[in-house]
């Protein structure tokens, strides 16, 4: 099976510093795979790299991506 990133959103830090805004695209969010947890609850799994959040904290990059890892 391979994996594709589909692209739904990006990451930057907040004009005071303090905290990572996190802007999420709503058509392509509706067009994610969700699960569902044992009490009913829906969610959407989404990922952020660890290594570019850092350079975007530390200001070496402006915004990183937020994806969906897809199984094809």
């Amino acid at each position: 099976m391979e994996e594709v990133n589909r692209l739904v959103g990006y990451a930057r830090k907040s004009n005071a510093g303090n905290a990572v805004r996190i802007s999420i695209n709503a058509t392509a969010l509706s067009e994610c795979e969700v699960y569902t947890t044992a009490d009913g609850q829906r969610y959407v799994p989404l990922v952020i790299s660890l290594a570019a959040l850092r350079r975007v904290m530390d200001g070496e990059r402006a915004v990183t991506t937020v994806s969906q890892v897809v199984d094809i």
